[in-house]
C-alpha cells in the first residue's frame, strides 16, 4: 500500500547513546518515530588506539521517514540537538525515497484509496 504522498529519509550517525536527543527532538519538530541502528565508526576523528589495536568507536544510527514538507524542519531540530554544526559531533543526510510502504496509518488518516503492489 503507497501513499502517494512525497517522502524523506533523513539519516543521522552520532556517538553511542546520541539517538535520544535526536529521536526527541526530531519528535518534537514533527516526526512520528524512528529506527535506531548500533553500528561503529571509522571517521577522522576515530583515530584511537588502545595497546596499538585500533578502536572503532560504537555509533547510532538514527532513520527517520518524514513527509517531505517536514523534512526541514525536522533536520533543523536534529542538528540543534547534536549539535552537528560543531566538528565531530556526527552526520545527518536527507535521501529522496522513490515510493514508501507499509504506513497504514496515513493512508486511512488521509482517506486515501489502497493501492495493491
Amino acid at each position: 500500500m503507497e501513499t502517494g504522498l512525497k517522502h524523506d529519509l533523513i539519516v543521522t550517525i552520532v556517538k553511542k547513546g546520541g539517538c535520544e536527543k535526536i529521536v526527541k527532538a526530531s519528535r518534537e519538530a514533527g516526526a512520528e518515530g524512528a529506527t535506531i541502528i548500533p553500528a561503529r565508526g571509522t571517521g577522522i576523528h576515530e583515530q584511537k588506539k588502545l595497546l596499538g589495536i585500533p578502536i572503532e568507536p560504537e555509533k547510532d544510527i538514527v532513520l527517520t521517514i518524514i513527509k517531505a514538507e517536514k523534512t526541514e524542519s525536522v533536520l533543523n531540530a536534529i542538528i540543534k540537538a547534536g549539535k552537528l554544526n560543531q566538528e565531530a559531533t556526527g552526520i545527518a543526510f536527507v535521501l529522496d525515497l522513490k515510493k514508501v510502504v507499509g504506513v497504514v496509518h496515513l493512508v486511512r488518516a488521509l482517506g486515501l484509496e489502497e493501492k495493491n503492489l
